[in-house]
């Protein structure tokens, strides 16, 4: 069962670490394993919400799921996407960008380099809309509940998590700014491209996740509509259960289109926070290409196992790394932060939550247990 799920992960992989070795020798092996550690650490949680819709569709769909969006994800997302970023900030061309990755490595890198703070704005941004979304948003399973109650509090203010962001994107762009007039030149006009590049980030934020939240409303409908069908059917059919519902045709057709949206919001966070480990896109598209298949066979093995992940706090692991992976973004447009310690940064806090996780595992077990046991000593007692 497993060797059946992952087999294609685990034949990705190591493809793509021999030819990261034979590419960048074993600094791009140590680059490609971290790249692809960080995709499937801020993408676990979306294979987790992958599978609980997965599994309302139909086999068709499904196939059409684990198929096409594979190709979107992999080859669209996490190769085109990056070379798209390169292109916009550096104003070159595509077949440029990726010509000069592979010929002019030299130059590649003095133009990424030179377009990095565009990027770090803009990417710092959209990855800091999601964790203040995450993180004001009031949950009944808590992590950190020393902190997230407070902010849960505070979420319930209108449009804070977007002030939020505006507000730390000007202290960034004024920081910046003052640096910059002191060299003056070129640096003072990048100062400028710092905010439009930050802006650009939240609208992108804001589009996607519009886009996703007009999806999943109609998925709601559709899916409204089927219950009262199944519930119509029924009413005519005495004794029988009713089966659970598996939408087809237009309701699956937004599920997917669905799917696909918040499949883009979260290669977006993967592909952005992979210019804080390394600006190579060769590198980056296997890092991210391995990460992202791991992720799509992690959605079909909670689905054919019928039951999501039980540890509770990866998601809030998964988004803090998002959190701290924004900060680095928005401090790299000033200063240099090593690869290392930004890939592991990410790697710590999924660690952190997953063992905090098995912990209230085993303590909810032994209340069980407990409970179980003074249970027994009440019924012996009354027997007796």
């Amino acid at each position: 069962m497993l060797l059946k799920t992952f087999g294609w992960s685990f034949a990705v992989t190591a493809l793509g670490l021999v030819a990261a070795v034979f590419y960048g020798g074993w600094t791009g092996f140590g680059i490609v394993a971290i790249l692809s550690i960080l995709e499937i650490s801020v993408s676990f949680d979306n294979a987790v919400v992958n599978a609980g819709i997965l599994k309302k569709m139909n086999a068709f769909w499904q196939k059409i799921f684990l198929t096409i969006g594979v190709l979107i994800a992999v080859f669209g997302m996490r190769l085109v996407f990056p070379v798209v970023i390169v292109a916009i900030s550096a104003k070159i061309g595509p077949i440029e960008a990726v010509q000069l990755a592979l010929d002019d490595k030299d130059k590649y890198q003095q133009l990424v380099t030179d377009a990095h703070p565009s990027i770090a704005a803009f990417g710092g941004m959209f990855l800091l809309m999601i964790f203040l979304d995450f993180i004001f948003e009031d949950r009944e399973i808590k992590w950190l509940g020393w902190l997230e109650r407070p902010l849960a509090k505070l979420g319930k203010v209108d449009m804070l998590s977007v002030c939020i962001a505006l507000i730390v994107l000007l202290v960034s762009a004024m920081t910046f700014a003052a640096n910059a007039h002191q060299h003056g030149g070129i640096h003072a006009e990048k100062a400028e491209t710092v905010l439009i590049a930050g802006i650009a980030g939240l609208i992108t934020y804001l589009i996607v996740g519009g886009l996703s939240g007009y999806f999943e409303n109609k998925l709601e409908e559709e899916e409204e509509r089927e219950h009262e069908a199944e519930a119509e059917e029924e009413a005519k059919r005495s004794g029988k259960k009713v089966p659970a519902v598996v939408m087809a045709g237009k309701a699956a057709f937004f599920m997917f289109l669905y799917l696909e949206v918040l499949d883009a919001s979260f290669s977006f966070d993967g592909v952005i926070g992979a210019f804080a480990i390394t600006n190579n896109i060769v590198l980056m598209a296997l890092g991210l290409g391995i990460g992202a298949m791991y992720v799509r066979s992690l959605t079909v093995y909670l689905v054919r196992q019928g039951t999501l992940d039980d540890y509770v706090y990866l998601e809030h692991g998964a988004h803090y790394a998002i959190g701290a992976l924004a900060v680095i973004l928005l401090v790299t447009i000033q200063y240099e932060i090593h690869e290392v310690i930004t890939g592991l940064v990410g790697v710590v806090l999924i660690a952190w939550s997953f063992f905090s996780s098995v912990q209230r595992n085993r303590r909810l077990a032994a209340a069980e247990g407990r409970r179980t046991g003074s249970n027994e000593k009440v019924e012996v007692s009354s027997g007796v």
